[in-house]
């Protein structure tokens, strides 16, 4: 495989094969966010991705989980995405999970009818990155979203039946907005329901506006009993059946089950973290770039 560029994942595929279907990312703005910064948003000549896909056959006996990157897949246009997918059922008739990265936008950006299609061709999941439900936070970053199309965007996956994984991040507001940060995207995610839900401790990207923020003192990193707090919060007024994916490798305490069944487990662990450092209450989170 001739992948070009920095590759990335999320880490409930690590087990998955990757299948480079686009360059980049097609919104590329985010300030918190360098994993694309590399190269500009394409899609990729649908005969040169076949390829790859040949090549992995002739390499993988057996694959049972693929997952499409780079960055906003699902931006594609619908007769490329129904082509892809039909070449790898035909060519992994065993392959039973198809997964990419679609903004929130790119479902809007299609109609029920194409999303339903695409659905119906193979598309298993969808992960899309939410980071905060603070129009205040979503306008800093520069997501280039807004709470409404955030909304809509889900609202429209779940007719087509599309199942969805969302992201957001843990601090992104910051040590001064850190409680309206996680009010404001604990009350969209219940407006929501994504079928799941992957919710990670903020990492300063090496080269990102973010990071020069926090130089200038613009941005003043959360503490850890924030994050801790915020996680809390999450956990106390979720109300609607999910998966939990909270053991991402930046988070302080690391929860991987459903909710609502494991949730008085969880919000019990993170409120015995919260007591062993209640002395360190001034302490800056300490996380690892991506």
């Amino acid at each position: 495989m001739n992948y070009q560029g920095k590759i990335y994942r999320p880490w409930p595929e690590a087990r998955s094969i990757l299948i480079q279907t686009t360059l980049g990312c097609s919104v590329n703005t985010c300030t918190f966010c360098s994993m694309f910064d590399d190269k500009r948003f394409k899609v990729r000549d649908l005969n040169d991705v076949f390829k790859d896909i040949d090549q992995l056959r002739n390499y993988y006996p057996y694959v049972d989980s693929i997952f499409l990157i780079d960055g906003n897949v699902m931006a594609a246009r619908t007769e490329y995405l129904l082509k892809l997918l039909d070449k790898l059922n035909s060519t992994f008739p065993e392959c039973s999970k198809i997964s990419m990265y679609s903004g929130l936008n790119d479902f809007r950006r299609k109609s029920i009818n194409e999303l339903k299609e695409i659905k119906d061709a193979g598309l298993t999941m969808a992960y899309s990155g939410l980071e905060s439900g603070d129009p205040v936070v979503l306008d800093k970053i520069k997501k280039n979203m807004t709470t409404e199309q955030a909304i809509k965007g889900m609202e429209m996956a779940k007719e087509a039946g599309i199942k969805t994984l969302l992201s957001f991040i843990f601090g992104l507001g910051g040590k001064a907005r850190s409680h309206e940060h996680i009010a404001a995207t604990t009350d969209i995610l219940n407006q929501m329901q994504p079928d799941e839900i992957a919710p990670m401790a903020l990492a300063i990207q090496p080269g990102t506006v973010l990071e020069q923020e926090v130089k200038r003192g613009e941005f003043i990193m959360p503490t850890e009993l924030q994050i801790l707090h915020e996680e809390q919060y999450l956990l106390n007024h979720l109300n609607f059946n999910t998966f939990y994916w909270g053991d991402h490798g930046n988070n302080i305490v690391s929860l991987k089950g459903a909710l609502p069944l494991c949730q008085q487990r969880f919000l019990n662990e993170v409120n015995a973290v919260i007591e062993a450092r209640s002395a360190a209450e001034d302490r800056v989170i300490q996380t690892f770039s991506w």
